[in-house]
């Protein structure tokens, strides 16, 4: 057989299996901050973020509220999905990761920090309870994936950064662009709206 096809005996680069890949990270913590906030801060149209938690992106990048608060005033629509810390699956999460109650903190923490987005026009804040497969940063056509591994924390897990090839037709039929962009969507229509504090 490789006599015929010497390109089969090659390992294949990761563009060749799909030009929507970016970057590959072997775990969030090797993704500099600066490619998330970058990645946002280019966003024209779309910002579509579902955690748990992510309290890395504030901790890390103090001006993350404004960069998305200009990025509302700009017309960009903003939609931001936090776990609720009371659900069953953010608990389990924790007993899984032997993270005890240090996601439900970490989610009343979340919420906490973007408490000053709630009511912004152009920006939506809900809490959602479902089972996190994977935690999503999108802006525009690109997507930031940090896939959950069982008993690993997300800082541990792995990350791909995706760019909607050309097929894409934002209906899920674009490849796995679309496919995560179709997730955030399932899981957005499930989570409730975030009040102000009073």
């Amino acid at each position: 057989m490789h006599a015929l096809w010497p390109s089969l005996r090659q390992p294949r680069a990761a563009r060749a299996v799909s030009p929507e890949l970016v970057a590959l990270y072997d775990q969030r913590a090797a993704v500099p901050v600066s490619v998330f906030v970058d990645m946002l801060a280019q966003a024209r149209e779309r910002i579509d973020i579902l955690v748990y938690a992510a309290v890395f992106l504030h901790e890390a990048y103090p001006r993350f509220n404004d960069l998305l608060k200009e990025r509302a005033a700009e017309g960009c629509a903003i939609r931001i999905a936090l776990g609720d810390a009371d659900s069953q699956n953010v608990r389990q999460r924790g007993e899984d990761e032997e993270f005890g109650h240090g996601i439900e903190s970490r989610c009343r923490l979340a919420l906490m920090h973007v408490q000053p987005l709630i009511g912004v026009s152009g920006i939506e804040i809900r809490t959602h309870g479902t089972t996190l497969y994977n935690s999503l940063y999108r802006a525009d056509d690109q997507v930031i994936v940090n896939a959950h591994v069982f008993g690993v924390n997300a800082y541990g897990a792995p990350v791909w950064h995706l760019r909607r090839s050309g097929n894409g037709n934002g209906n899920g039929n674009g490849g796995m662009f679309d496919t995560y962009a179709d997730s955030f969507n399932a899981a957005w229509a499930t989570a409730l709206p975030t009040q102000p504090e009073s």
